[in-house]
């Protein structure tokens, strides 16, 4: 999973963000936006998206880079 902002800042995705506009305003639906240039399978979501995810059956610790 690659952060929708990070992705988009180095050009690894196209599209808008996934829960704020370009001025950084709040969204009720998500933007969409999809990976470029990467391997087959990486999504492109945002944090708050993969803490969602995890709920269920939460980490120890999740390790960002």
């Amino acid at each position: 999973m690659m952060c929708d902002m990070c992705a988009l800042e180095r050009h690894l995705a196209e599209g808008a963000p996934r829960w704020c506009d370009p001025g950084g305003q709040g969204r009720i639906e998500p933007g969409e936006v999809r990976p470029v240039n990467t391997i087959d399978g990486v999504q492109v979501e945002c944090f708050p998206d993969l803490y969602a995810a995890l709920a269920p059956n939460p980490p120890d610790q999740v390790i960002t880079l």
